[in-house]
């Protein structure tokens, strides 16, 4: 370990503190949620990082991942021929990649991992392991059975995942509608992870077993910080209790399939309708800040967002243990997400480490990797904000009262996540955790 491990370690402890400073009540912190929400992720980072059984475990998850993916290209190829080959690839038939296309390349698995999702919630697999880690986050931490199995069911799926508690949103205390935002916000859904790796797999091997492991570390740190931006003052009605998920089973094998894959659909237009908005959007106050800069400043062309946000996000970057020399590059791609989306984002860092920006690449590629995974940007807290008031409309005031509140734990939660792979992540370990 290097003096890198130990200001990541401390870092922890130092969001932890800012996310007190923001706490709506800072006299009623729920310590046992707190500590054993650290030790989990203190758990989960040790197993992943530091024991052999679970840095073999690490490759075969990843390994996995990458041949679903493989699959999930198939049906891709089929369709759209020499415009699905991932960069460097070759088809059957001696057909060459044009290059990385997002439209054609990455769009395409979130339509077969979300009927993949669909098939595991039919064969009742997907609800059986939603539900041991609902207990567990349960019965150590005592909170309310309800915010646990939303906790546990975004692990696996998104915005989705608040069907699962549809009756008990209309009962839920302010603090549990808010770890419910925060949950959904801080973590990120399986079909969409296929994005992020098709994004960086040719610069980071391994990104797949690290945004597996990054939701895994996630979920526990959302329940944190959530509970103490918000603390509970009320007692919930699920308080301690293991409730069902509750879902609607598809009639048979085949119409999971077809549902899952049209609710794939329905996202891949979602996302690119927000790329194209927000992009777009982004683009034109640009055009603004830029000539603010060269008036005001006389800054020229060297004023944008994405600068702005990199200075907020500077401090933080240091503190979550990149080293000094990245740390400029590493703030624009973090503080970026909260106004560009994640997707573009991982691009980016995709970018910087194809053009050699990074003096460290394998530890500025791993933190960055978990402090971008997650739905932590407005667009998302809109989208999650309209999808929880549509289910519990009598609780909207309540709901949108939460929305800020959820976004900051939420990234912070992230941001935790980060700490805890930089604490463990070492150099002698980087050829297996990062690839060739």
């Amino acid at each position: 370990m290097d003096v890198y491990n130990l200001v990541s370690f401390a870092g922890i402890f130092v969001l932890i503190a800012f996310a007190w400073l923001f706490s709506a009540d800072k006299k009623n912190m729920n310590w046992r949620v707190i500590i054993w929400g650290i030790v989990l992720q203190i758990l989960i980072g040790l197993f992943i990082f530091v024991v052999p059984a679970g840095s073999k475990l690490f490759l075969v998850v990843n390994d996995v991942v990458v041949k679903v993916l493989d699959s999930a290209s198939a049906g891709a190829k089929f369709v759209f021929g020499p415009l699905a080959i991932p960069p460097g690839a070759e088809s059957e038939t001696g057909e060459k990649s044009l290059g990385f296309i997002l439209a054609f390349q990455a769009f395409p698995t979130i339509i077969f991992f979300s009927a993949l999702i669909a098939i595991l919630y039919y064969l009742r697999i997907m609800p059986l392991v939603i539900r041991a880690f609902a207990y567990v986050f349960t019965k150590l931490m005592r909170i309310s059975g309800a915010e646990s199995l939303v906790t546990a069911s975004n692990i696996f799926v998104g915005i989705e995942s608040a069907l699962t508690v549809k009756p008990y949103l209309a009962r839920m205390t302010p603090s549990e509608l808010c770890t419910i935002l925060t949950a959904g916000m801080a973590t990120v859904s399986s079909n969409v992870l296929a994005l992020y790796v098709f994004s960086l797999e040719p610069q980071f091997p391994k990104i797949a077993g690290h945004l597996v492991s990054a939701s895994l570390l996630s979920a526990p740190a959302a329940l944190v910080m959530s509970k103490i931006i918000f603390p509970e003052a009320q007692t919930p009605v699920t308080l301690g209790v293991n409730v069902r998920a509750f879902y609607e089973k598809d009639n048979s094998l085949f119409e999971a399939i077809i549902n899952g894959a049209n609710a794939g659909v329905k996202m891949i237009f979602g996302i690119v309708a927000l790329l194209i908005a927000v992009l777009g959007l982004v683009a034109l106050v640009d055009i603004f800040v830029s000539a603010l800069g060269t008036w005001v400043f006389g800054l020229e062309n060297q004023l944008s967002l994405k600068a702005i946000f990199g200075y907020i996000f500077y401090p933080v970057t240091i503190i979550l243990g990149v080293p000094v020399s990245d740390a400029s590059e590493i703030s624009k791609i973090i503080g970026e997400r909260i106004i560009v989306t994640e997707v573009v984002a991982y691009k980016d860092l995709a970018t910087a480490l194809e053009t050699n920006l990074l003096q460290h690449p394998q530890r500025s590629a791993v933190i960055t990797t978990y402090a971008l995974c997650g739905f932590t940007h407005l667009a998302s807290m809109a989208i999650f904000v309209g999808g929880v008031c549509a289910l519990a409309p009598d609780r909207t005031r309540n709901i949108a009262v939460s929305a800020l509140r959820a976004l900051l734990a939420a990234t912070l939660a992230c941001l935790m996540t980060a700490c805890v792979a930089g604490t463990f992540f070492t150099q002698d370990k980087a050829s297996i955790l990062f690839g060739d």
